[in-house]
Parts: C-alpha cells; sequence; structure tokens
C-alpha cells in the first residue's frame, strides 16, 4: 500500500511452469531445415498459432511429438539427395516421413518444392540424377517440374484463398521456378486453378505426353523428361511401352493399375493452360507457389487448423 494514495496494487507472480504449459498447448510444426526457405515458413506459422521445430534427422522427429510437418520450397532435387541418405543402414529421413505421412497420418504441408517431393508422379525432373528424383509420394498427383519457367521468370499472381477464409480476397502467389499440377486423382480436392503459359522446356515436355497418351503408351519415362512414380514406398522406374492387343503383358518393372491421365488443354489461339496450384487430400496439403513469401498468412493459418482439427 502507498501511504501517500489511497489506491492499493497487488503484485501477481505467475509460475513458469503455468507459462510453459500454457506455451506447449500450441501445436508443434515440424519444418524441414535441409535446404529452402524454412526460416520463413517458421515465421508464418509462429504468427498463425503454432509452435515449430527445425527438422534435418530423423533424430530430430523424434525428440519431440510433432503434430505436423512443412515441407518448404527451394531445390527439391537437392533435397532429395540429403534426405535418403543414411551413413550406417538405418532409417532415412525419407523413410520417417513416409511412416509420418501414411502411418501417423499426420498433417503435412509441401510448398513448391515440397509439392514435388509429396508428388506421386512427376515430370522434367533433373536429367542430372542418375536413379531420378527421389519422391516421398502420398498425394496422387502428376507434377510437372519448373513449368513456369527458371529463377529469373519469377514472378507473382493472384491466385485462389484457401478455403473457409473469412477473408474472400484473392491470394498473392508467389512463383519462383515453381511447378505446375498436371492431373490430380479422384480423391484429390483441388482448391485452386490458374491459367497460364508453360515455359519453354514444360511445353516440350507436355507436347511428347500428349502425344505418347494419344497413341496409347505408358508415360513414365521419355527422353526429354524423366517420369518418376513412388508405389509401395519405393520408386519405380518403368520403360515407354506402347499397348499393343498382340501383347500378352506389359513389360513393366512393376505391375500395377495405371492411372488416367488427363492434361489441360490449351487454350485457342495460344499455349496457355489452366493448371492446378493447390490441393488437398486428408491430411496432405500442396501449394505451388510461396505462400511463405508474403505478409498474407492465410494459408499458414489454414494448414494451422488442419493441424489443431487432428489434435482434437
Amino acid at each position: 500500500r502507498d501511504e501517500g494514495h489511497s489506491k492499493s496494487f497487488i503484485l501477481l507472480i505467475i509460475p513458469k511452469t503455468f507459462s510453459t504449459t500454457m506455451s506447449n498447448t500450441k501445436p508443434l510444426v515440424g519444418v524441414l531445415a535441409i535446404q529452402g526457405a524454412f526460416e520463413e515458413h517458421q515465421a508464418c506459422l509462429e504468427a498463425s498459432g503454432c509452435r515449430t521445430k527445425q527438422i534435418r534427422t530423423v533424430a530430430d522427429m523424434n525428440e519431440e511429438t510433432l503434430d505436423g510437418m512443412v515441407l518448404p520450397g527451394g531445390e527439391s532435387t537437392a533435397m532429395g539427395l540429403i534426405g535418403t541418405v543414411s551413413s550406417d543402414g538405418s532409417k532415412n529421413v525419407w523413410q520417417a516421413l513416409r511412416e509420418f505421412i501414411d502411418v501417423d497420418q499426420k498433417p503435412t504441408w509441401g510448398t513448391c518444392a515440397g509439392m514435388i517431393l509429396l508428388a506421386e508422379r512427376c515430370v522434367g525432373a533433373s536429367a542430372v540424377i542418375q536413379d531420378g528424383q527421389a519422391l516421398i509420394g502420398g498425394m496422387d498427383i502428376l507434377v510437372c517440374r519448373n513449368y513456369f519457367g527458371s529463377q529469373v521468370s519469377s514472378f507473382e499472381m493472384p491466385t485462389p484463398p484457401p478455403p473457409n477464409s473469412e477473408d474472400s480476397r484473392q491470394y498473392p502467389g508467389v512463383f519462383i521456378r515453381a511447378p505446375a499440377i498436371l492431373s490430380a486423382g479422384q480423391d484429390v480436392k483441388v482448391l485452386g486453378k490458374v491459367l497460364a503459359t508453360p515455359c519453354r522446356q514444360a511445353a516440350v515436355v507436355l507436347q511428347e505426353l500428349e502425344q505418347k497418351i494419344a497413341k496409347g503408351e505408358t508415360v513414365v519415362q521419355m527422353g526429354v523428361v524423366d517420369a518418376l512414380e513412388r508405389n509401395n514406398g519405393s520408386i519405380k522406374h518403368r520403360a515407354v511401352i506402347k499397348v499393343d492387343d498382340e501383347e500378352e503383358e506389359k513389360k513393366e518393372t512393376n505391375k500395377f493399375e495405371e492411372p488416367v491421365i488427363e492434361l489441360p488443354g490449351a487454350a485457342d489461339g495460344s499455349n496457355a493452360r489452366e493448371v492446378i496450384c493447390a490441393v488437398q487430400k486428408n491430411n496432405l496439403l500442396c501449394t505451388a507457389f510461396h505462400p511463405e513469401l508474403t505478409n498474407d498468412h492465410r494459408w499458414h493459418q489454414y494448414f494451422a487448423s488442419m493441424v489443431k482439427n487432428s489434435m482434437a
């Protein structure tokens, strides 16, 4: 009590354990920190009510219970080379992520390069990798790498906002050497499309794909692209084999039912196509653009809601 005044003051001492407990009620989201814009994702997630943890090893994933995972934009080929390394024959990061997605069914979001890694099929992959690109898989989509062009062709364009957003304004999609989704499975929910012209290299890929599909060929690996598909947790390569009525069976590395691939058609008078830029399938979310490079946190808020709902 202040003797010179009539007011009284009460000092509240909050135990440290109480504040720690309150902090731990926030979901913990791992951000793959092998390469790419992981720090930017962390800042956006933390602004959206999540705690974050950088993930580089399997041990990082096991130190604390993760409620969700983000695979950032960056260089998917470099990420794949590092993520599949195991010095002592133990589980590598890619194998641990597949378990996180398929077994634990935890919410996982891939942006740009991260979207490529979550795709079941990818065309236009790096030709310098002898055994192709290491995909984690899980999302039934066909992705074309570098659809929008090289690094110097980066741009920003309006894209649809995330589902259930109170703010219905278009979202500022930042595309940096970005991929595009050409085809999505029936159980994949399309959240956004954009009309865009493919770069020259991607146009060649699309032309080759269209020709082979029209001829009834099994399109998985071609001269101008390196097309891969994940089957039962591992990457399988198959040759391009024309379907012939006289053939007794397809000469494939592994036999499984072929997905129906329908490519987006080109607009009249131009080569622009309506391609998919955002999809969701159960616990998986993919965006072709970089939400972490804007001040608009609506996509991060949407993913945070996915994580919180999975914890309920």
